[in-house]
């Protein structure tokens, strides 16, 4: 069986209160599900959300509250980081990244200043200067001090690999990008719909594994849309609206992560204040969603939650309480249970695996 390794950003600086020392390294032992630390990669501002190439060998990060993105070579026996290169991002506040299905560009959302920025791989997957800025257009939604601007916060490649979701929280709206893979420019068509209710804030979203259905997690409103994927249009409809908080909590909330098992049956979404994983079940028809129930998180303010590659465990980042907290996820019920393992790192944000038996012997072109 081939080494699994968890990848781990953080925030690092006092301006949010982190205590994120850098980019972590584990390897997971699938039988037990123990994290052992191998790697702690220091002196990084904000090492916050990650991708890997389409081949396995390299590691991305992008700095949040900055304006540059980091390339590190991974070591296909032991899963360590060796640093390659650093680029700016000619933005500020990046904070989404995701690889072209032909992987020659990074393509970056910069969340203080509203643009998407497309930066070439060389032959060794370091980054070259950005070759096209995409700037957001729109009106912005009605909330004073989140919607000032546009805010693009996710990159989601779609099912076919033929353009890019990216949810705007500024704006209300969920772009569908297109991308020339040979010169790495971005476009939008601003004639398709885009609009989400406003106030809504969309923040990430997620594909279902077989359906042409996207499910996406509004941050300011605390809820989530069922979108319906047009894959030669290029379009999304939205079909369904649901909260993500129990109708008993009063508080204040944001929705935060959203995550889809690969048996598509189930849809998991964070809260942040209600502190929980919201679970929802999937109608196997019209693939809207009904609440089950909702699981306390062990920590406060998730702010990212991933299944691991089976499938078969939930680990919630809880950025606040410093904390990795993972469930067992019930294949029929979709439940979640506490395992009992609860990892102690400083500011958790991001949480990214990689199967050094998968890396695919390509070069990178």
């Amino acid at each position: 069986m081939s080494p699994l390794f968890a990848y781990v950003g953080c925030r690092t600086t006092r301006k949010r209160d982190a205590r994120g020392l850098g980019l972590g390294v584990y390897r997971v032992d699938e039988p037990s599900g123990a994290w052992t630390p191998i790697q702690l990669v220091g002196d990084l501002v904000n090492p916050s959300y990650l991708a890997v190439d389409r081949f396995g060998r390299v590691l991305y990060v992008v700095h949040g509250d900055q304006s540059d993105v980091s390339a590190f070579r991974i070591d296909a026996e032991d899963g360590t980081l060796t640093f390659l290169n650093q680029q700016s991002t000619r933005g500020l506040n990046p904070v989404h990244l995701a690889v072209d299905p032909a992987n020659r560009f990074l393509v970056v959302a910069n969340y203080a200043t509203g643009s998407l920025a497309s930066l070439p791989i060389g032959r060794d997957g370091d980054l070259e200067p950005v070759c096209d800025l995409l700037s957001l257009p729109g009106e912005t939604g009605p909330h004073r001090t989140e919607q000032s601007f546009s805010h693009p916060h996710q990159v989601l490649l779609d099912p076919h690999e033929t353009c890019f979701i990216v949810p705007d929280k500024g704006l209300d709206a969920t772009f569908i990008v297109e991308f020339d893979r040979d010169r790495g420019s971005l476009w939008l068509d601003e004639r398709r719909p885009r609009a989400a209710r406003p106030g809504a804030g969309p923040r990430h979203a997620a594909f279902h594994p077989t359906a042409p259905i996207l499910y996406l997690v509004n941050e300011l409103d605390s809820t989530v849309t069922t979108c319906r994927f047009d894959a030669a249009t290029r379009t999304l409809r939205q079909i369904e609206l649901v909260s993500t908080q129990p109708a008993n909590f009063l508080g204040t909330n944001n929705g935060a992560a959203i995550a889809v098992p690969p048996s598509g049956r189930f849809v998991y979404v964070s809260n942040r204040g209600h502190d929980s994983v919201a679970i929802f079940a999937v109608d196997p028809e019209s693939h809207g969603l009904a609440a089950v129930g909702w699981v306390h998180t062990q920590g406060k303010v998730p702010r990212f939650m991933t299944l691991d590659p089976s499938g078969r465990v939930l680990f919630v980042a809880n950025e606040a309480s410093h904390t990795i907290v993972s469930f067992h996820v019930d294949q029929a019920s979709g439940a979640l249970t506490p395992t009992g393992r609860v990892l102690e790192t400083g500011s958790p944000v991001c949480i990214l695996f990689g199967d050094a038996g998968n890396r695919k012997e390509a070069e990178i072109s």
